[in-house]
């Protein structure tokens, strides 16, 4: 006599079944809002003076001339390339602008920094104040730039974001040395 067989339950295998396919949507949806809060946070780049060296400095009890060769760099954190135009870098005495450096169009690959090298001309006439600093032996200049570009993802994705740097700066002019440079 043949072993009794056990016929498959069709209501049971059609629960399986949607058990299943539940399972994996939400395993897909799990995986995709992971994937959408780490990859594609896009962030601000930021932007900085890293180094600054003076070329040439003359200066008299009312102006000042000074050649002036920094490095920017432009650091991108996003998974993206950050893809900006030409800008510049202005270079300020006191709140008057003494200068300006061009900094040239470009991209930040992803997750890397762009460094840039600038020169500027920086002169600053007839400054009253400029004497007391010149006896001080320190010349205090700050900069200021900003980035406007846009950061593309996966070559689908494109958002307009903005680096901005504001940096301060210490020119001794005894030595002609840069101290004390500090950027937010």
């Amino acid at each position: 006599m043949p072993p009794p067989t056990s016929t498959p339950n069709p209501t049971a295998k059609r629960r399986k079944c949607l058990i299943y396919t539940a399972l994996a949507i939400m395993l897909q949806t799990l995986i995709i809002v992971a994937f959408v809060l780490i990859f594609m946070r896009i962030k601000s780049p930021k932007l900085r003076l890293r180094s600054i060296t003076v070329d040439s400095l003359t200066a008299s009890s009312a102006s000042f001339n000074a050649k002036l060769t920094g490095e920017v760099a432009v650091k991108n954190a996003n998974f993206g390339r950050f893809k900006y135009p030409e800008s510049t870098v202005s270079f300020l005495y006191r709140g008057s602008t003494v200068g300006t450096a061009r900094v040239p169009s470009g991209r930040a690959k992803a997750r890397s920094t762009a460094k840039l090298n600038v020169t500027v001309a920086a002169e600053s006439k007839n400054d009253r104040d400029l004497g007391g600093d010149l006896s001080s032996g320190k010349i205090t200049l700050s900069s200021h730039a900003t980035l406007e570009g846009k950061v593309h993802l996966f070559n689908v994705i494109k958002r307009k974001k903005t680096a901005t740097m504001d940096c301060t700066m210490d020119v001794d002019t005894k030595t002609r040395v840069v101290q004390n440079l500090r950027c937010d």
